[in-house]
């Protein structure tokens, strides 16, 4: 056997399992690639709609995909997983309830993915500056109807439900039993 071929074999075993880790998939929406998983990062590129491209790994709510020139970080919902998901790892059921239209006689509901995980929940801790930063958005009554008439916006009347009330008690014993 020749000794070239083992390395040779070698970079060629390699080069296949990094692709066979890599899902592939379509860009929805034309966007931005980012150096990191923030739309504050420095952009490395674009996607274009309709362009096929390598999904390298998933981060929040951020893909890392390679589109053979570029690679870098994309929102994912400007992309859709091919058929399959992603070999398992649980992404192309998220990716594919967000962004695949789905059999109609199932119901699915995708209320928003926020990039937060369980674990991210957990190393959570309170922030005063950051509460501080949301409390100098805050608006009067006044600011806020007022921005809502330069908009063209109309108050309407909706009416209030009542309170509920809690289930009335039986008034003794047996008729708990009934």
């Amino acid at each position: 056997m020749k000794p070239y071929l083992i390395p040779a074999g070698l970079l060629l075993l390699i080069a296949t399992m990094g692709s066979a880790l890599a899902a592939a998939g379509t860009v929805l929406r034309t966007d931005k690639l980012y150096s990191q998983p923030s739309s504050t990062a420095s952009v490395a590129g674009t996607a274009v709609k309709g362009t096929t491209l390598n999904v390298l790994a998933k981060k929040g709510g951020w893909l890392r995909v390679s589109t053979g020139k570029t690679t870098g970080w994309i929102r994912l919902l400007s992309v859709r997983v091919g058929a399959g998901g992603l070999r398992g790892n649980g992404l192309g059921d998220v990716v594919g309830a967000a962004t695949t239209r789905s059999d109609p006689s199932r119901v699915v509901a995708v209320a928003g993915l926020r990039g937060l995980n369980e674990e991210d929940l957990k190393k959570a801790t309170f922030n005063a500056d950051e509460l501080a930063r949301l409390e100098r958005t805050r608006v009067s009554a006044e600011e806020g109807r007022r921005f809502a008439r330069q908009a063209g916006l109309v108050a309407i009347k909706v009416p209030t439900l009542s309170r509920p009330q809690p289930a009335p008690t039986p008034a003794s014993s047996w008729e708990n039993n009934q």
